[in-house]
């Protein structure tokens, strides 16, 4: 390859590093106060709308205090109430015949014994024996 395209290559790759470079013009210098002005209005706000909140937030303690703690000792005593029901009425109710376990083994035995019932009805008065045909 020729010198003269690599150095113009060279100088292209270059080129963007250069305009970055730049100093600012006087005119975006100005926004930038501007901006900084809007950014220290926005700041203040800020700080004044914290010690509003922080404000508010003591005197929603102060007054919510008293009628937070009469609930919450209202849905405690609830509470106690439904977890003796709950225990009354488990009480109360009776044991089952078979477990989960003892059903499902039912539930399969009777499975079983249908198909053996159907199979033999199925069969019929057939009592020759039957082979496969190779």
């Amino acid at each position: 390859m020729r010198p003269g395209p690599r150095s113009f290559l060279f100088t292209l790759l270059l080129l963007p590093f250069a305009l970055h470079a730049e100093q600012t013009p006087p005119a975006l210098s100005a926004t930038a106060t501007a901006e900084q002005a809007q950014i220290d209005a926005l700041e203040q706000r800020l700080a004044t709308s914290e010690q509003q909140r922080e404000a508010l937030g003591a005197e929603l303690q102060a007054s919510g205090g008293n009628s937070d703690s009469a609930l919450i000792q209202r849905l405690r005593q609830e509470n106690q109430r439904l977890k003796l029901q709950l225990k009354k009425t488990q009480a109360d109710a009776p044991e089952p015949l078979l477990d989960d376990r003892q059903q499902w083994f039912a539930v399969g035995a009777g499975a079983a014994l249908l198909g053996v019932i159907l199979g033999g009805l199925l069969r019929g008065k057939r009592r020759s024996r039957r082979e496969w045909i190779n």
